[in-house]
């Protein structure tokens, strides 16, 4: 491809130039100059690089095509699964999730700790981990299961599932659904009005932060920052060193 036609489909995917650098492993001044020209002839390897996050389809890693009627299931054929099928349907296609590895339990426990502290000190709020169900659209097309997520003030959940967005959301990355967290569920719940979005990277020591409502450009830190919860007003953060050093026998 041409680095017009990366810049176009960079356009038409509405990637962020840290989303292309933190997928295709290209240094972020390197992204930035590319796609502001200044760089008009980069190295072959460095276009590899690109044109497989840009050109590549969004579901490669995640689609499982032994579902043969992918993009028209339901809420109905959700349901109708085995308790122990672990699945998201997304947009009418239905992807299965492997079971989590030690860290990204391990992780997911802490953070739940973490986070405890922060939400009692807003009643209005509630805190839910995986698996719990989010009709994320309020539509018949779409239900997710994020590792954690965070509701204030909401009335619109009943004994199965939330309706809606939540007002934050976290996602812990596997090796089996980078992709499909940093690109589709990045999207779906921009989209749909989550206001917070943290992806947690245990193989980089990296959270990126996302605050949607506010659309200011992703933050990135490492396990050894005090991240502020932007919903909380900043009557809350999460020091991510606490984490780290609970964590430090898996990684």
């Amino acid at each position: 491809m041409t680095i017009h036609e990366l810049q176009t489909r960079k356009k038409e995917l509405r990637y962020t130039n840290e989303m292309i650098a933190e997928m295709s492993g290209v240094p972020l001044g390197t992204v930035q100059k590319i796609f502001a020209g200044i760089t008009t002839h980069p190295r072959r390897e460095t276009l590899q690089k690109l044109e497989r996050i840009l050109v590549r389809p969004i579901y490669e890693s995640t689609l499982y095509h032994s579902y043969p009627r992918q993009g028209s299931y339901t809420l109905e054929d959700y349901y109708a699964l085995p308790d122990d099928r672990r699945v998201e349907l997304i947009d009418g296609v239905i992807y299965d999730m492997t079971s989590p590895i030690q860290i990204h339990q391990a992780i997911l426990g802490r953070l739940h700790y973490e986070f405890v502290e922060c939400v009692d000190r807003h009643p209005e709020c509630e805190l839910f981990l995986a698996p719990s169900d989010v009709r994320l659209d309020n539509d018949n097309r779409t239900m997710v299961q994020p590792d954690l997520f965070i509701v204030c003030g909401r009335t619109d959940q009943d004994f199965r599932r939330l309706n809606g967005a939540p007002d934050f959301v976290c996602e812990i990355l596997s090796p089996s659904n980078r992709s499909y967290d940093m690109l589709l569920k990045y999207n779906k719940y921009k989209n749909a009005g989550v206001r917070e979005y943290w992806i947690i990277d245990p193989d980089r020591l990296q959270v990126i932060v996302h605050i949607f409502d506010k659309e200011t450009p992703p933050r990135i830190y490492t396990f050894h920052d005090v991240i502020p919860v932007g919903i909380s007003g900043g009557e809350c953060s999460i020091d991510f060193e606490k984490i780290f050093v609970k964590i430090q026998r898996y990684i």
